[in-house]
């Protein structure tokens, strides 16, 4: 059931897209880690592309508003992280496509 739990999140992630790119921040790689306890409470670790990006409060919001969308979630915690940083390499072919990266 976790796994499960977990593969909703990444899809609902796919829904929120970065404000500047418009691109979802799973296909831009920002997504490191996502957990799900059995009480609901969902945890994620992400990074920016950039640090201090100022939009990072609009981005927390919707992740917030998508995953708790998911029946079985309680809670949604975001945790920044900057370790290891943020890389072009880190998107996924789809997002190197729509942005024109080859």
């Amino acid at each position: 059931m976790n796994n499960i739990l977990i593969e909703q999140v990444r899809n609902k992630l796919k829904e929120v897209l970065d404000p500047e790119l418009g691109v979802s921040i799973v296909d831009l790689g920002l997504i490191y880690e996502i957990t799900v306890s059995p009480e609901g409470i969902c945890k994620i670790l992400m990074t920016l592309t950039t640090i201090g990006c100022p939009l990072f409060g609009q981005i927390q919001k919707e992740i917030e508003d998508r995953v708790m969308e998911i029946e079985e979630i309680q809670e949604v915690e975001v945790e920044l992280s900057f370790d290891p940083p943020w890389t072009p390499e880190k998107m996924s072919l789809e997002a190197k496509v729509q942005l024109g990266i080859d």
